[in-house]
C-alpha cells in the first residue's frame, strides 16, 4: 500500500475537469494552504475547474494576507506548517470573525490533535493520504450546509411574511399596465424603484418581478428599512463579526449574504439614514460588502429592488436622500396608483382576501351585500389594499361587516364639489380612527393598514 501523503488519483475521473459526481461550485471561492508544493498544485488543479476561484498559499502568514484581500467560502488548511501551525492560525482566524468552513488535513494525527482542531473551529478533519473523492465529498458537505442555511433563513422570513403576500389581483387598466411593465422588466438585471402609498402592494410587485426573472429559483429577501433601528441597519444588511460592537458575541451574516444569487427587496428605502445611504451606494457600485468590524470585503451578486412611499425626488431636493443613490436605484421605475384611483380593483381584491383569509382563519366566508359593495367602491381607502385586507379579516372574525366600516360619513366630498384637499380628507379619516381607539397609535396604524412609523410621521406633520 502506498504511504504517499498525496491524494490518490484513482477516484478522480477526468482530472482536472469537474466530474459529474461532484458537480460545479462556481459561486464559491476556496483557499488551499499547504507547505508542500506538490500538494498545493494537485489540489489547485483538482478544484480550479469546479470552484469559482481557487488560491493557494505555503504558510499561515501568506494565507492571512490572502484572507485580508478577498473573501473565501472555504479554506483547506494543513496542520503542520512552517512557523505558525494550522490549528494556531485557525484559532486566530475564528477570533477575527471568519465564518467560512475550514477543512484541516494532516499526515500526523492523534486524538489530541483532532480534538484541538474541532475546538479551533474546524469543519472537518482529513488524514493524509486521502482519496480525492474523499476530499470532494467533504467540500460538497460544507457547501451543501451553507446553501441549506441560506435557504432555511429565507424560508423562515417567507413564512413570517406569508400573511402579507397577495397575488396581483385586479381588473383595472392600471393593473393591466402594471402586469405589462413587470413582464418587460422582470428578465432584466436592472435595479427597479417601486413607488406608491403605504398598503398599495409594493412587495407584491417586487415578488412578481423576482418570480418572473432568471433569479426565480434563488432567494427573495425582503427588508423594511423603516422598521430597523438606524444603529442596526448596517449589521442587518452587511452582517458583522464577533466583537464588532457591544453585545455582538458572535458573527452574523447579513441580508446581502442570504440574498446571494437572488433579489434583495429594500422596502421603504427612503427611511435609510444618510450615513447608511452612502454605504449602500458603495455596495451597489462595487458589488461588494464589508461586514461591520471586518477588514475583508465579500463579493455579492444580488438584484436590488427598492420601494418607497415617499417622494424621493423631493427628499433629494431637501437634502434627506442622496441624489447619487436615488439615480442608482431609479434605473427603472414602477408607480402603483392608490386604490381610490383604481376602483375596479376593490371588489376583486375583497373577494380574493375573503377566500384567502377564510381558509387561513378556518371560518366560513361572508357574503358581501350590494350596499357594502357600493360603499367599498366609493370609499377612499387611505390605507389602500392593506386596509381592505384588514377590514375583511375583522369582518370574518366578527362574522359580519362592522357597522359603518365604510360609511358615506367617512367619505370625501365628490370631486366635483370638493372644497378640501385629499391630504385634509386623509387627515380627518386618520384622526377619526385615532379617536375611535382612544389615541392608541399602534392599534390605529393596524386598522389603517399602515406602519406606526408612517402614522407618527403624518401626525408630526399635522402637529398632532
Amino acid at each position: 500500500m502506498s504511504t504517499s501523503p498525496y491524494p490518490s488519483q484513482a477516484n478522480a475521473p477526468g482530472m482536472p475537469t469537474a466530474s459529474s459526481e461532484f458537480g460545479s461550485w462556481q459561486q464559491y471561492a476556496v483557499l488551499v494552504i499547504d507547505d508542500e508544493g506538490g500538494m498545493r498544485n494537485f489540489l489547485g488543479r483538482a478544484l480550479d475547474s469546479r470552484c469559482g476561484a481557487v488560491k493557494t498559499a505555503a504558510s499561515a502568514e501568506e494565507g492571512a494576507r490572502l484572507v485580508e484581500e478577498q473573501h473565501f467560502d472555504l479554506i483547506i488548511l494543513d496542520v503542520s506548517l512552517p512557523g505558525k501551525s494550522g490549528i494556531e492560525w485557525l484559532h486566530e482566524l475564528r477570533h477575527t470573525g471568519f465564518y467560512g468552513d475550514v477543512i484541516l488535513i494532516t499526515a500526523f494525527a492523534d486524538m489530541e490533535t483532532a480534538i484541538g482542531a474541532l475546538r479551533a473551529g474546524a469543519t472537518d478533519f482529513i488524514l493524509k493520504p486521502f482519496r480525492i473523492d474523499q476530499l470532494l465529498s467533504s467540500i460538497g458537505r460544507c457547501f451543501d450546509r451553507a446553501h441549506l442555511a441560506r435557504e432555511n433563513f429565507v424560508l423562515r422570513r417567507a413564512m413570517a411574511d406569508l400573511s402579507e403576500v397577495v397575488e396581483l389581483v385586479g381588473e383595472s387598466s392600471a393593473m393591466a399596465e402594471m402586469r405589462t411593465m413587470i413582464n418587460r422588466l422582470a428578465p432584466l438585471p436592472s435595479t427597479v424603484l417601486i413607488s406608491g402609498e403605504s398598503g398599495t402592494g409594493k412587495e407584491v410587485v417586487a415578488r412578481a418581478l423576482h418570480n418572473h426573472s432568471p433569479r426565480a429559483s434563488q432567494p427573495f429577501v425582503p427588508v423594511n428599512c423603516g422598521a430597523i433601528a438606524p444603529e442596526l441597519i448596517e449589521s442587518e444588511l452587511f452582517g458583522h463579526v464577533k466583537g464588532a460592537f457591544t453585545g455582538s458575541s458572535g458573527e452574523r451574516k447579513g441580508l446581502f449574504f442570504y440574498a446571494q444569487g437572488g433579489t434583495l427587496f429594500l422596502d421603504e428605502v427612503g427611511e435609510l439614514p444618510l450615513a447608511m445611504q452612502t454605504k449602500l451606494l458603495r455596495a451597489l457600485e462595487e458589488k461588494r460588502i464589508r461586514p461591520v468590524g471586518s477588514e475583508r470585503e465579500i463579493p455579492v451578486d444580488v438584484r436590488i429592488i427598492a420601494a418607497t412611499n415617499r417622494n424621493l425626488g423631493s427628499a433629494v431636493h431637501n437634502g434627506h436622500f442622496r441624489a447619487d443613490l436615488y439615480y442608482r436605484l431609479d434605473v427603472m421605475s414602477i408607480i402603483i396608483p392608490p386604490l381610490r384611483e383604481r376602483r375596479d380593483d376593490v371588489l376583486p381584491l375583497a373577494r380574493h382576501f375573503m377566500g384567502q383569509l377564510s381558509a387561513q382563519l378556518g371560518v366560513p366566508p361572508i357574503t358581501i351585500c350590494d350596499d357594502i359593495m357600493q360603499a367599498m367602491r366609493v370609499y377612499a381607502w387611505p390605507g389602500n389594499a392593506r386596509e381592505l385586507r384588514n377590514l375583511i379579516e375583522r369582518s370574518l372574525i366578527l362574522g359580519k361587516f362592522p357597522l359603518g366600516c365604510v360609511s358615506p360619513a367617512s367619505e370625501p366630498t365628490p370631486l366635483s364639489q370638493a372644497a378640501v384637499t385629499l391630504e385634509e380628507v386623509e387627515k380627518q379619516h386618520i384622526l377619526r380612527v385615532l379617536d375611535s381607539v382612544s389615541g392608541n397609535k399602534s392599534e390605529a396604524a393596524r386598522l389603517l393598514g399602515i406602519s406606526r412609523k408612517t402614522l407618527e410621521r403624518k401626525c408630526s406633520a399635522w402637529q398632532f
